[in-house]
């Protein structure tokens, strides 16, 4: 009979008859929040990017937390991973935020590890491609993105990997298919700022659109009805026009009949 791992301070199942409470695990000497700047306009506009498309266009069926420079924390000895875009399905995100335990990505608290984290490269330090790709992988995450906009890695821009038993194999494309998601390169504006930007997309490679961009799909939309509209007014104003001159002819050729002494009822 095997044991069951809990997230703390509930109960779980230790054998079939037997239930047992293990408590949370103490946090008070974890420094969560340091409060050091160190992204730059780049990452921070791609950052907010990636996490305003999912809340504005995600489905509300799945909960889910997508959070930005937030900490992640996978084990009590463990120093913290910090991807620069989380996302985790499947979790709310925590009402009381005065506790320190609902400020930051407890594994054990929110009872899983999230499904991808986001590096954006920034410089040639951040060994993205060496220790963090193995510490990802040692906290359980499913996809591990790693996106190079600058070319400070080498040639390649974009890269996705899969978790696989205890390490990462990289895929052939961008669809991550256990979370029925992918990303993709887009050449476009964000907040007035064009330029290739790393988005979340469907498996038919549509874009998840931020909330201005829904709001101005939605007013093109409007606008094409009201064109639709206006055409059809147009149509009908040009049958009516028609019925009209057609009706004019009909009422000269009998004023004609007449004239020369025929019923135009009778001619008819």
């Amino acid at each position: 009979m095997s044991q069951s791992v809990t997230t703390g301070n509930e109960i779980f199942p230790q054998a079939e008859q037997e239930w047992v409470e293990v408590p949370a695990p103490d946090i008070s000497h974890l420094v969560t929040e340091d409060d050091t700047p160190v992204d730059n306009l780049i990452s921070e506009k791609q950052q907010r990017l990636l996490t305003a498309c999912l809340y504005s266009s995600r489905s509300g069926d799945v909960p889910f937390l997508a959070t930005a420079n937030v900490g992640l924390f996978y084990g009590i000895k463990q120093p913290p991973l910090v991807p620069d875009v989380l996302l985790s399905l499947e979790v709310s995100v925590p009402e009381d935020w005065s506790q320190k335990q609902n400020r930051s990505y407890f594994v054990w608290h929110f009872g899983k590890p999230p499904e991808v984290a986001i590096e954006i490269v920034s410089n040639t330090v951040g060994n993205e491609l060496g220790s963090k790709l193995r510490d990802y992988a040692r906290a359980g995450v499913a996809y591990y993105i790693v996106f190079d906009p600058l070319q400070f890695l080498d040639d390649v821009v974009l890269r996705v990997h899969q978790l696989q038993g205890t390490s990462y194999r990289l895929l052939d494309d961008c669809w991550m298919e256990q979370i029925e998601l992918g990303v993709t390169l887009w050449e476009g504006s964000f907040e007035g700022k064009h330029y290739t930007w790393l988005r979340w997309c469907d498996r038919s490679g549509n874009l998840l659109l931020t909330g201005d961009e829904r709001a101005e799909q939605e007013r093109q939309r409007a606008e094409q009805e009201r064109q639709r509209a206006e055409q059809e007014h147009q149509r009908a104003e040009q049958e009516r026009q028609r019925a009209e001159q057609e009706h004019q002819r009909a009422e000269r050729l009998a004023e004609l009949l007449r004239a020369r002494g025929i019923d135009p009822d009778e001619a008819l």
